[in-house]
């Protein structure tokens, strides 16, 4: 779960640190207050889009730091961890997000720098946001088949990744032959060119590694007198009379006379002896290169035109010998495609025909995985429904046949979510039929469906239960707590029947110091409570009436908690 929330200079948040607990927590506060923004932050800290716009005017960068406890062993994240390398210790887990006044976005996970896309994947099997905006994904027919496989992920996904590498494959070889099929025209003009390339490349005479030996020669001809001067004087002060090697025999014969008289002196007298040896042996290995050391100036021109010449080829081909020897290669490969064209052609559409076989056997194999898995959804959904005081809406799944069945990259299944919320009506398309506050409700019944089979560490709900009221609002209150015995649930609320479901009630406020606006959160105590819930009840003026029916809400609510 969601433990600690630290937000810096984000919007009009200067600074706060937020302790969740587990269970439902409800923040409540007035408009413009800073709640949303609380869940705009945490939605960044999960890899959403950034802008600098929520950098707090005349600060430099926002900072977001969230820190997540992971009880479950089993638990996704960990899974995530090892695929990207980032070790998960004492079952935490904490993110980061940076957005300067630049624009610049700076993710970490445990300390550790990550892309945004990467904080995605870790965000995404830790935080699942639900906001009005969210609803209207289920007016989208492309996303249903995504709610589906969301159900039964762990028996879908597999399938899905299997089948997705072969289709992946297919697109592949797909691409190579319509390529290949290319009017004749581009691809005599496309031969010309290659073959154009192939020439001068071979022309080239290129050897591997050569560009580098030549640098190489060049800098050693280019400075001949320091190379000459340099092995002269070393050899010199080695090799001759009153030289180096001449000290170093001198000292050696004079222990080698009375090595008998020590066995310290014997042994001294071993080492000196390897040593000048091994100096002497330096000494004609410095000889031998200098004697063989010539100035070369031709050597050096020809070496200066060859290396113009392979830089005009890599302008072209590479910035290496290597690079352009590889490009070669793949130009003789091509040049061999094209003048075989009907032969490839040919070995192509075999190939294609043979994953498209296996594809499809895939395929359907997802499809079964999808029809048995949409059959106990729709049972799980109807009785959702009914505790949302929806017991007249009809929910089905349906799939679109398609004679023959296009590979998509879901596989060939096309699916609708279809609804019907009145007895006697036919079922149409969710998005035809159902209002705001209906979709709200549908959503929600779909998050306490996949509180169970997804693992999401939290899930946020940001004022999903705008438009409803009376028994609805507190059908949803209570459907928000039973999603809390699976999930930490964090909620944006303006009804009272949900913040009387709190376990956790936290009131926003916006402040004003030193002409700034700052946004400040605190937990309510049970008397505060009340008091808030009055206000929620009748507004600002607090009556008896209002706090008696509070304290009401408060004990029904625990009475709920109790019998669930």
């Amino acid at each position: 779960m969601l433990t600690e929330l630290s937000i810096q200079d984000f919007a009009i948040i200067d600074d706060i640190s937020i302790t969740f607990n587990d269970g439902l927590t409800v923040l409540t506060g007035e408009t413009g207050a800073g709640k949303s923004i609380i869940i705009d932050a945490i939605q960044l800290l999960a890899g959403g889009r950034g802008s600098v716009d929520y950098v707090r005017h005349g600060t430099k960068k926002a900072t977001i730091e969230g820190l997540f406890f992971i009880s479950n062993n089993n638990h996704p994240i960990y899974h995530t961890g090892n695929e990207f390398g980032i070790e998960i210790q004492d079952e935490q887990v904490v993110l980061q997000r940076i957005i300067t006044s630049s624009g610049k976005s700076i993710c970490r996970v445990n300390g550790k720098l990550v892309t945004l896309a990467i904080l995605r994947e870790f965000g995404k099997t830790l935080i699942d946001i639900h906001s009005q905006h969210e609803t209207q994904s289920l007016m989208d027919v492309d996303h249903h088949i995504d709610f589906l496989d969301m159900y039964d992920y762990k028996a879908i996904e597999e399938t899905k990744s299997e089948y997705r590498k072969i289709y992946d494959a297919l697109e592949t070889v797909k691409r190579k032959y319509r390529k290949l099929n290319d009017n004749e025209q581009e691809m005599a003009q496309r031969l010309d060119l290659l073959q154009f390339q192939q020439q001068e490349l071979e022309q080239a005479q290129l050897q591997p590694e050569e560009d580098i030996e030549i640098d190489e020669e060049i800098h050693q001809l280019a400075n001949y007198e320091k190379l000459h001067r340099a092995l002269n004087d070393a050899y010199y002060a080695l090799y001759g009379e009153q030289r180096g090697l001449d000290f170093v025999k001198q000292a050696q014969l004079a222990l080698e006379t009375n090595q008998d008289v020590d066995p310290f002196i014997t042994e001294k007298n071993e080492e000196i002896a390897n040593h000048f040896y091994a100096l002497e042996e330096l000494a004609y290995s410095l000889r031998n290169h200098l004697d063989g050391l010539q100035y070369n100036p031709e050597r050096l021109n020809e070496l200066e035109q060859r290396k113009d010449e392979l830089n005009k080829l890599k302008r072209k081909y590479g910035t290496t010998v290597e690079e352009m020897l590889s490009y070669l290669a793949k130009i003789d490969e091509e040049i061999e495609q094209i003048t075989n064209r009907d032969t490839h052609v040919n070995a192509l559409v075999a190939e294609i025909e043979e994953l498209e076989k296996d594809a499809m056997l895939e395929a359907e194999q997802l499809h079964h995985l999808r029809a048995l898995a949409a059959e106990n959804l729709v049972n799980e959904i109807h009785q959702e429904l009914k505790d949302l005081y929806l017991e007249n809406a009809s929910f089905a799944i349906d799939f679109e046949d398609a004679t023959p069945p296009k590979l998509t990259k879901n596989g060939y299944d096309k699916v609708r979510f279809l609804i019907s919320t009145n007895v006697g009506e036919p079922l149409k398309d969710l998005s035809k039929v159902a209002s705001g506050g209906e979709l709200s409700r549908f959503m929600l019944a779909l998050k306490k469906i996949f509180s169970k089979h997804q693992g999401i560490t939290s899930v946020i709900f940001d004022e999903v239960d705008t438009g409803v009221s009376g028994r609805v609002a507190q059908a949803i209150a209570e459907k928000m707590h039973q999603v809390s015995t699976d999930s930490q649930v964090l909620c944006i609320t303006h009804l009272p029947q949900v913040a009387a479901m709190a376990d956790t009630h936290k009131f926003i406020r916006k402040n004003e110091k030193s002409n700034r606006t700052y946004t400040s959160v605190q937990e309510l105590n049970e008397e505060e409570q009340i008091d808030e819930l009055s206000r929620m009840i009748t507004g600002t003026k607090l009556t008896d009436t209002a706090k008696s029916h509070a304290r009401e809400m408060l004990e029904l609510a625990s009475n709920f908690k109790v019998k669930n």
